[in-house]
């Protein structure tokens, strides 16, 4: 028993060292850490806990309020919805700000730090508790200020950056997107133009949501300027904004017919725009929401952005089949004449069904039959063709669906100032599409892959 004594008595001692570094070193290593950190910060509670915050600057006071679980919003010098990225971006500098240094406790002159007229005074409240901090000039460095805590009476230099804290005025932390609404529930969109409207309806499909136009004419939409025109309805921001008052009452007295009123529905609800253009020269543009509400002013650019045409809106490619419905595709240039059908899930030529052809080649020239796109129109009814060489295409595309019907045709003529003229089956009428599909026609030969360098 005595030979072991010794390794007890270690053992002992590792325990009680063990002991005293979990019970004393610790726990005194953790506050002095958090003491440190604590100390490094420039506010005492989280973003969470925030719950007002007034800002003071040379243009006027406004005072935010925000519940649990709720947006922000200004309670004063109005009523009305905050700008919740400009909100949330403040608070968040400042609840992750650092203290580089103490600069001086009860200073007996705050003007070398420009804290004797702050640019800008921060009061933020959390429950019972409540900072103010005084903006004062920048700091040495090129992303530091000098700020007045008021719990302590203290001046800090800190990390904030000027940016975050200068010029925050009722504008800049209203909201100014003048509509709300999520391009998932979209269902329905209006366009009310003086002499006529156009209106078009989503239908659910997968993988993506289609488009369609129901007014004027019955026709599938181009989905990418419909996403378009949604994405411009979402960044459609307010410049300036007049509130109801005389300024507002006589701005409106200018007013003529809207340019665009724009009704959206969405989850269940409408949403309205209207853009007016009072001054001829387009220098100016306006808009609203609610007839008895604010006149926004907007960029000019969005009168061009959100007034869209029938045409631009239409789904504008001309074969008028979709890649999916084709059964059967005849190709006809000045020097090729093939018909590709489609079956079992890959293409073979009708007149040599047995033999293997590259599918990539037949893939790529069928989806670039099928997407061409009308780029310009030149008359909205076909009538004389001749003068647009389709009496006699360099290029025929005919489509048979399924049901063995011909569902598409496409027809090339002659080119003139870099586009090609062409008839399709979607749209009538005559229209200038880019000349690129001529060339990219591949002959029997490359679809076999019997053809030096044949690819897509």
């Amino acid at each position: 028993m005595r030979r072991y004594w010794p390794t007890l008595l270690m053992a002992g001692v590792l325990v009680g060292l063990g002991l005293y570094l979990y019970l004393v070193e610790l726990p005194e290593q953790r506050t002095e850490e958090a003491t440190t950190t604590q100390a490094k910060r420039i506010l005492a509670f989280n973003e969470a806990e925030i719950t007002t915050l007034t800002v003071h600057s040379q243009s006027g006071e406004v005072i935010l309020t925000h519940a649990p679980g709720q947006a922000w919003t200004i309670a004063a010098p109005i009523q009305t919805d905050a700008d919740q990225r400009q909100v949330q971006g403040l608070l968040h500098a400042l609840v992750t700000g650092n203290v580089l240094r103490l600069v001086e406790a009860h200073p007996t002159s705050l003007m070398p730090f420009g804290l004797d007229r702050p640019s800008t005074v921060i009061t933020l409240g959390a429950g019972s508790r409540q900072e103010t901090l005084s903006i004062g000039d920048g700091g040495p460095l090129s992303s530091s200020l000098y700020i007045l805590r008021a719990s302590d009476e203290t001046v800090l230099l800190t990390d904030l950056a000027p940016k975050d804290f200068l010029n925050k005025t009722l504008l800049s932390l209203r909201r100014k997107e003048l509509l709300q609404f999520s391009q998932h529930d979209t269902e329905q969109l209006r366009l009310t133009y003086p002499t006529t409207e156009i209106v078009l309806y989503a239908q659910e499909e997968k993988p993506k949501k289609k488009w369609k136009i129901r007014y004027p004419i019955e026709a599938e939409a181009d989905r990418t300027h419909v996403q378009t025109l949604l994405f411009r309805l979402e960044d459609l921001k307010a410049l300036a904004i007049v509130d109801p008052g005389p300024e507002r009452d006589k701005l409106l007295s200018s007013f003529n017919k809207p340019k665009v009123k724009i009704t959206l529905h969405a989850a269940g609800a409408d949403h309205v725009v209207r853009l007016f253009q009072p001054d001829p020269a387009g220098r100016e543009a306006y808009a609203q929401t609610m007839l008895d509400g604010p006149i926004y002013k907007v960029s000019p650019s969005a009168i061009k952005d959100l007034t869209k045409d029938l045409f631009t809106l239409q789904d504008k490619r001309l074969l008028g089949i979709d890649l999916g419905d084709i059964a059967m595709l005849s190709i006809k240039t000045r020097d090729e004449q093939y018909v590709l059908i489609h079956q079992h899930n890959e293409w073979v030529l009708e007149d040599q069904p047995t033999e293997k052809i590259r599918q990539d080649v037949a893939d790529l020239v069928v989806s670039r039959i099928v997407n061409l796109p009308a780029e310009e129109r030149v008359l909205k009814q076909a009538g004389q063709l001749a003068p647009y060489g389709l009496v006699a295409p360099v290029a025929e595309f005919v489509a048979t669906g399924k049901d063995g019907r011909v569902a598409g045709r496409l027809a090339l003529g002659n080119q003139v100032g870099g586009l090609l003229y062409a008839i399709g089956h979607r749209i009538p009428g005559v229209f200038q599409v880019r000349p690129d599909l001529l060339t990219q026609i591949p002959s029997r030969l490359a679809l076999l892959g019997q053809e030096a360098g044949a690819g897509p």
